[in-house]
């Protein structure tokens, strides 16, 4: 299998337990659907869209929304979530990098947290953009580097395996010049903002409990080093932990976040 097919299905495995983590991305959810104006009878787009905490919120504003995700036991989340809401939501299976719609099929190409793990950024947003119509917009939720989470995922791949030559570190998307470079000449009218997600914790070791069981890459970390090199283990959550509590206080981690909105030319 090519190498970034292998590290797809690898990524496929390790976030199909991402649910517990999802609540706390609901209101980030509604941020974003605002900030990138979605309206009622538009043609939306999710990418990645994980347990569909952002196609729910755009379907209640009326808008026709496709969701698309590459872990089939998200999707299952997802159509629970818009069958509770009584919303009709396109679900699809599929990768942000050969995303199955024809050019300039959306008005509206939305990812919260999720096109940033596809390995070859170029690939994901040029899809992304293909498939929006001139004039629509693209908008998107990241993590800077520099803040919580993009350290805490530098942590993580500090004792996992290199990835295959050419994958492209998930947080390099929470940084405004990156994000232009790859927009490109393609669209105008970049805008960034900032938000912050609040996560309830009784302390930072229970954060770091939860992530192991629900975020992607720590997953497979506690999966590969508890039987191969248990200290290791040991030293990976210390170091989380001291990392953890530099944003924790009064029972709350607090993770700020990047928004992009720009529009198709």
């Amino acid at each position: 299998m090519e190498p970034f097919e292998s590290f797809k299905e690898m990524q496929k495995k390790n976030w199909a337990h991402f649910a517990p983590l999802a609540l706390q991305t609901t209101p980030c959810a509604a941020r974003l659907v605002k900030r990138a104006g979605i309206r009622s009878g538009q043609k939306v787009l999710d990418v990645c869209c994980g347990t569909g905490v952002v196609s729910v919120t755009a379907a209640r504003l009326g808008a026709h929304v496709t969701g698309l995700d590459l872990t089939p036991e998200l999707l299952q989340g997802a159509r629970e979530n818009a069958a509770i809401a009584n919303l009709e939501i396109d679900w699809h299976e599929g990768d942000v990098e050969k995303l199955p719609f024809a050019d300039a099929s959306f008005d509206a190409v939305l990812s919260q947290f999720g096109h940033i793990f596809a390995p070859r950024p170029e690939v994901a947003v040029a899809e992304m953009l293909r498939v929006l119509k001139p004039g629509g917009t693209i908008a998107f939720s990241t993590w800077p580097p520099e803040l919580f989470v993009g350290r805490m995922f530098a942590l993580t791949a500090g004792y996992l395996p290199a990835p295959p030559p050419g994958v492209a570190p998930p947080p390099q998307w929470g940084d405004p010049n990156i994000v232009r470079q790859r927009l490109g000449n393609a669209v105008k009218d970049v805008l960034f903002d900032r938000g912050t997600m609040l996560v309830f914790a009784l302390s930072p070791a229970h954060h770091r409990a939860v992530s192991e069981r629900s975020a992607g890459p720590l997953v497979r970390l506690v999966t590969e080093l508890s039987v191969s090199a248990p200290a290791r283990l040991a030293e990976f959550r210390r170091e989380y932990d001291a990392l953890a509590a530099d944003y924790f206080e009064d029972n709350i981690i607090q993770q700020d976040y990047l928004m992009t909105r720009a529009t198709k030319k």
